[in-house]
C-alpha cells in the first residue's frame, strides 16, 4: 500500500479514535488493548497509529522490561496489574502477560511447569478483568517468514533501527517454527468466549495497522460524544492596574554597550 493511500485512509480512523477517547472520558470505560506477535511485524507501527492523535495523558503505552529479581518471586501477573487502566484510559500493552507463552517458554527463560500454570492461570485472570468492567482486547500480528527476514535486514542496514535488534531477536530468528508451536498452544488454551484472539495478517503492516484499528473501533458501543462547548474569551486590551505595577515593575531593557 503506497503511502498517500495509506495516510488517506487512516485519517477518517483517527477521528474515530479520538471520538472513542472523549467517549472513554466520559463515559469511564477502561479499555486495554494486548498487541502481540512475530518479532518485527508491526507493535510499534501499530501503538503509534492509534495513540498519536490522543492524549498521552489517557492513552498509555506499557512495554515493560525484563523482570527485576523481586519481580520473578512474584505471582507471574502481579508485575501487569499496576499498568490496567483506570476510569477514561486506554492502556497499549506493547506486548504482555503472554510474554510466559512466546518468547519466555521458546527462550527457556521459562520452564513447562510454569508456562503450564500460566495457560491454566491466564484466562481465570482475564475473566476477572472483563468481569469488572474492562474491555479487553487482545490482537496476533501475524507475518510470514519471508517477511520477517526482509525486516530483520532492513534493520541490520539501517542504523536508525539496529537498535530494534536485540539479542534474543537475533537468536530467535532460527526458532520460527517453534514460536508458531507456543503460538497454537497459547490459542488452544486461552482463546475464550470473554476475551478472543483476533489474528490480523501483517505482511502489508499499512493494511494490517487499518484492519486493527478498524476491528477495534467496530467492537466498541457507539462512541459518539459531542464536543464539549468551550467558552473562548476574547482577548483583552485593559492596561495594568497601579497594584499590579506596584507589585510587578518592569525594568528598563538595557543592552551590554548602556
Amino acid at each position: 500500500m503506497k503511502k498517500k493511500q495509506y495516510e488517506k485512509l487512516l485519517e477518517p480512523l483517527e477521528h474515530e479514535l479520538v471520538s472513542m477517547s472523549r467517549w472513554a472520558k466520559a463515559t469511564g470505560a477502561r479499555i486495554c488493548v494486548l498487541l502481540e506477535g512475530r518479532d518485527t511485524a508491526g507493535k510499534g507501527g501499530t501503538i503509534r497509529a492509534i495513540s498519536q492523535r490522543l492524549n498521552p495523558r489517557q492513552c498509555r503505552i506499557v512495554a515493560l522490561p525484563k523482570p527485576s529479581d523481586v519481580e520473578r518471586t512474584q505471582w507471574y501477573f502481579q508485575r501487569y496489574v499496576p499498568h490496567l487502566p483506570a476510569a477514561g484510559e486506554i492502556v497499549l500493552f506493547d506486548r504482555s502477560w503472554y510474554n510466559r507463552a512466546g518468547v519466555e517458554r521458546v527462550m527457556g527463560f521459562a520452564d513447562e511447569p510454569q508456562v503450564a500454570r500460566f495457560l491454566q492461570e491466564a484466562p481465570t485472570f482475564e475473566k476477572l478483568l472483563v468481569d469488572d468492567g474492562i474491555l479487553l482486547f487482545k490482537y496476533w500480528l501475524s507475518c510470514d517468514q519471508e517477511a520477517q527476514e526482509e525486516r530483520f535486514a532492513e534493520r541490520l542496514a539501517d542504523p536508525l533501527k539496529r537498535w530494534k535488534l536485540s539479542p534474543i531477536d537475533i537468536k530467535a530468528r532460527t526458532k520460527f517454527a517453534e514460536y508458531s508451536a507456543a503460538r497454537e498452544a497459547m490459542f488452544a488454551a486461552t482463546h475464550t468466549e470473554h476475551a478472543p484472539w483476533t489474528v490480523v495478517d501483517y505482511n502489508d503492516q499499512k493494511h494490517g495497522r487499518l484492519t486493527l484499528i478498524r476491528d477495534l473501533l467496530d467492537r466498541l458501543p457507539d462512541t459518539h460524544v459531542p464536543h464539549e462547548e468551550i467558552d473562548w474569551p476574547e482577548l483583552g486590551h485593559e492596561p495594568l492596574t497601579e497594584e499590579f505595577a506596584a507589585l510587578h515593575p518592569i525594568a528598563p531593557y538595557r543592552t551590554e554597550h548602556d
